[in-house]
């Protein structure tokens, strides 16, 4: 009768031990899984380290400036076409150091003439260092493109609030950062880093499209145009010129 209870109970933990191996199995499987997925997510993270980072605040200072030049976020394409005749909006053109994605429709290849001589330093000044060019892959939106777009890209800002999306006011590019080194990126991003400093830009690392995003202000130009009159210029010298601009705003 005791041999029989044995064998009965050697029998019951044998036929357990083979149910619970293959759960115990997947169970560890799925660990490691996990495992590995928060260790790649980690890592992505640490890659990914803007000194740009996309934020709130950032989208409603872009929209501070629009407010304060009291520039219309576009409807449709007539009114676009209006800004065009008007030459509130002017052509991106390209040329040796800049070049527009070919997917961009030509008709939103436009923007305001302080984010045009923006790009049109930057793209000269990079020319210059790497003897490459620079892609403008966004320019000019109106409110029912941007509708359309954030239908398939959950990261578009929206088409209006607080929080609207600055191509609606023709103020922003996007530029190709895909494709460049680190080095490269780098390399704008101190190039972008003063201006930002002294509020004539405000630019954004998207990291799902891999642009620049830069929202210009108007100011930008009055900059431009105060270095190009001095010929040499200082920190000390930005600083007069941001201070003179503050104290009578456009």
């Amino acid at each position: 009768m005791k041999i029989s209870t044995k064998r009965a109970i050697t029998a019951f933990l044998l036929m357990m031990l083979a149910v619970c191996s293959p759960a115990f199995g997947m169970r560890r499987v799925t660990t490691t899984k996990h495992y590995h997925r928060t260790r790649r997510s980690h890592l992505r993270r640490i890659l990914w380290n803007p000194l740009f980072r996309p934020s709130h605040d950032s989208l409603i200072r872009q929209n501070a400036v629009i407010d304060r030049l009291d520039l219309p976020r576009i409807q449709d394409d007539n009114e676009l076409e209006e800004l065009k005749a008007s030459q509130d909006l002017v052509p991106i053109v390209p040329g040796k150091t800049l070049r527009i994605d070919p997917r961009l429709d030509p008709d939103r290849r436009y923007c305001r003439p302080w984010t045009l001589d923006f790009v049109d330093d930057l793209s000269e000044a990079y020319y210059k260092q790497f003897h490459q060019q620079i892609q403008v892959n966004s320019a000019v939106r109106t409110v029912l493109v941007q509708k359309k777009l954030r239908r398939h890209n959950r990261n578009a800002a929206p088409e209006k609030g607080e929080t609207a999306s600055s191509h609606l006011a023709g103020i922003t590019v996007d530029l190709q950062r895909r494709g460049m080194t680190r080095e490269q990126v780098k390399w704008v991003e101190q190039y972008m880093l003063p201006m930002k400093d002294m509020g004539l830009i405000e630019p954004e690392e998207e990291r799902r499209q891999w642009v620049f995003h830069v929202a210009v202000s108007d100011r930008y130009t009055d900059w431009r145009e105060s270095r190009m009159l001095a010929g040499e210029h200082s920190e000390e010298d930005d600083a007069d010129v941001i201070e003179d601009l503050s104290s009578n705003p456009k």
